[in-house]
């Protein structure tokens, strides 16, 4: 049975992430997103709060948090700035998450450790020019030589790609086997061979860098083969999973952040001799609005709880990054009409919020994929 309450702990998260989003990311939102500016130094301060490695065990230099936390931090992350939302998401979903599961005593310490405290960053190398939804069509191959792995080929649409000090690549070792043959190796950004591509220049969410990496003959000790050769695919699969929990509440975040901005500018907005929150087309936008951004969380929370309970949330992951997605970008959307002409210019940052948006229906599964997965669950579970 799903329940939920928060902690004290919950709400003392909810109200540090708040204020800082508030104090130290909002202020250079804009400027950043007009410039396509990294923010290094915000990374560096999220990480010193403990928000980079949120659920990894303090012996690991995390902060041991649940899920619910992790999704409560998203959330007033991204409601101001969902760049930074992301990049937090890939460091604590795809790679601290991998890494804490399927890492040895010895990777843990070496790797874990400066990820979960912010020191470095973390990139997840999966997708592929010729491989996004089909993650099973892996072109990138990693041949034996004595103690190490040659790995070759190209990785595309990689978030903090040209940030990122520590990559989890993954390629074919044997393919023969197809998706048992992929294998996840731990690269590090200083390995000879190893080259990110130029930023990609995007639609939104363009303070996280995003970019194409090229290997060529890039060498990994077998030291560094994440999992056991051959559980690559796995380990993929597995890490995307909770990864549309933190994609659910980044794209929450958006929506609650635009849906607060319309509720103000409603009050503030003065038409026909009155407030428009006064006028019935407006208030029916906000309840529309606010049901969505409910609806979304709800299930955001759900398999937030599920996850911490180590039940089977495969399902409700899914559910909730599908139902989140769809809400962020119609509650952008809407924000933008309720703002009218000046939903249309970046002082009011609805218009970021839209842009931002759309990328949640594609990264990490897109929604047809998420009804893929919501269908073959139901299927096999009933």
């Amino acid at each position: 049975m799903f329940s939920y309450q928060f902690s004290e702990t919950h709400e003392m998260i909810r109200q540090t992430s708040r204020e800082f989003a508030q104090s130290e990311i909002a202020p250079s939102a804009i400027e950043r997103d007009e410039h396509s500016q990294f923010p290094k130094e915000i990374v560096k301060k999220m990480g010193e709060l403990g928000f980079m490695g949120m659920m990894v065990s303090p012996k690991y230099g995390g902060s041991g948090l649940d899920a619910v936390s992790y999704v409560i931090a998203m959330e007033e992350i991204s409601k101001v700035d969902a760049s930074c939302g992301v990049i937090m998401s890939v460091n604590n979903s795809l790679v601290c998450w991998g890494l804490e599961t399927f890492g040895t005593p010895e990777q843990k310490e070496k790797y874990l450790k400066p990820l979960a405290t912010g020191e470095k960053l973390g990139a997840f190398c999966l997708s592929e020019p010729e491989a996004g939804s089909d993650a099973t069509h892996q072109h990138t191959s990693a041949k034996q030589d004595g103690d190490h792995w040659v790995i070759d080929g190209m990785k595309n649409w990689i978030t903090n790609g040209t940030s990122a000090d520590i990559y989890l690549v993954f390629a074919q070792t044997d393919r023969e086997k197809r998706h048992k043959g992929i294998t996840c190796f731990i690269v590090e950004r200083t390995s000879p061979g190893f080259e990110p591509g130029k930023k990609e220049d995007k639609l939104g969410i363009r303070s996280s860098d995003t970019c194409s990496i090229a290997l060529s003959g890039v060498r990994v000790h077998q030291d560094d083969i994440l999992g056991g050769i051959g559980t690559g695919f796995k380990i993929a699969m597995e890490s995307l999973n909770g990864g549309r929990i933190g994609i659910a509440a980044q794209a929450l975040g958006i929506a609650q952040g635009a849906f607060e901005r319309a509720v103000a500018y409603s009050k503030e907005r003065v038409a026909f001799g009155k407030p428009i929150s006064e006028l019935q087309a407006i208030q029916f936008k906000l309840a529309d609005m606010s049901v969505k951004t409910e609806a979304a969380r709800l299930l955001t929370l759900k398999a937030a709880v599920l996850k911490d309970n180590h039940e089977n949330y495969v399902k409700e992951a899914a559910m909730a990054k599908l139902s989140a997605s769809k809400a962020a970008v119609e509650v952008a959307l809407e924000a933008i009409q309720v703002h009218g002409g000046y939903g249309y210019v970046r002082e009011y940052q609805v218009e970021r919020m839209l842009r931002d948006a759309k990328i949640t229906e594609i990264y990490e599964g897109t929604s047809e994929i998420q009804h893929i997965v919501i269908s073959r669950e139901l299927l096999k579970n009933m």
